[in-house]
Order: C-alpha cells, then sequence, then structure tokens
C-alpha cells in the first residue's frame, strides 16, 4: 500500500463520513458532498479516524488517490477552500452583479461569469476576485475558467492571474 494510502484521516468535530451502496457521504458545516468508492477500495472508521482498507489480491493503485479524494472532501466540508485571482492591466476590473461576476477585460463588450451552483464569488476589490466552496475541484474549475477568458500575456503580463503566480515576460523584440 502506498503512503499515502497508509495516512489516516482524522475527522474533525461536526463531520460525518458514510459508506453505503458504493458512494461515500461526507457532511459537515460548510455542506454535504459524494463521491463513488474506487474498486477495491473501502473505508474502516473508529474514534474519528478514518482509516483506508484494500481488498485481499487487490491492486494498490487507487489507495492514495482515494486517501486524497476523501480528505480533500474533509477539509472542504469542515473549512472550504479558496481560490484568488489578479486582474493585471489597465482598465481591467471586476464587479459582482448577484451571483455573476461583470469582467472588464479589454474587450468591446463586458464578460459576464455565472457562479455554479456551490460556489461563492466575492470582489474585494475591483482587481481581486476570491473564489470558495467546499468542493476542491469545483473551486478549481471555476477559477480556471475565469482565468481562461484573458490568460496573462507573455511580454506585459496584463492578464487574469492566480495570486502569487509568477509570469516569466519575454524580452521585446529589438531594431
Amino acid at each position: 500500500m502506498s503512503r499515502v494510502a497508509k495516512k489516516p484521516i482524522t475527522l474533525p468535530k461536526g463531520v460525518e463520513v458514510s459508506v453505503a451502496n458504493g458512494t461515500v457521504t461526507v457532511k459537515g458545516p460548510k455542506g454535504t458532498l459524494t463521491t463513488h468508492e474506487l474498486p477495491g477500495v473501502s473505508f474502516q472508521q473508529e474514534n474519528g479516524v478514518l482509516n483506508i482498507v484494500l481488498a485481499d489480491g487487490a491492486d494498490d493503485k487507487f489507495g492514495g488517490t482515494a486517501r486524497a479524494i476523501v480528505a480533500n472532501m474533509v477539509q472542504g466540508v469542515a473549512s472550504g477552500f479558496e481560490k484568488k485571482l489578479e486582474l493585471v492591466g489597465v482598465g481591467y476590473r471586476a464587479q459582482l452583479a448577484g451571483k455573476s461576476v461583470n469582467l472588464s477585460l479589454g474587450f468591446s463588450h463586458p464578460v459576464v461569469f455565472d457562479a455554479p451552483e456551490g460556489i461563492t464569488i466575492e470582489v474585494p476589490t475591483q482587481t481581486e476576485i476570491l473564489i470558495k466552496g467546499s468542493d476542491k475541484q469545483l473551486v478549481g474549475q471555476v477559477a480556471a475558467k475565469i482565468r481562461a477568458f484573458r490568460s496573462p500575456e507573455p511580454y506585459k503580463g496584463k492578464g487574469v492571474r492566480y495570486a502569487g503566480e509568477t509570469i516569466i515576460l519575454k524580452e521585446a523584440k529589438k531594431a
């Protein structure tokens, strides 16, 4: 069994895990997440700790993946995940309008992005976007979709970037 699969998952207070009919359901203060069980992998819960158990003779290739997915679900329903985006460029702005974000990204029209169910979007300043949710994959996917509207270009670095992302700038053409 892999090192990741051997590591137990500690369940914080208020988080419940149930396994039934091939699905794993995690309930907590931030919501409920479900996923399907991977082949040959089962879960054993005792004293607030969740352990991964592999079936006899089963391939252990899914053990670490199953542990990582369930650990992310536990963290998501307990504390949640967030991604921060920055808008870099003259006139690049974001405004919140209900559950959608209006983005001015240098196009002739504003770009409107509607937040999917389970995701909350905040705009603390005109050049920052905070994406929050309990599903790690969905938070990352929403952040990637917003970034894809105007990804950073390599000459001036203008565009939508993740907070802390460094863009390697190319040298301008010389005469």
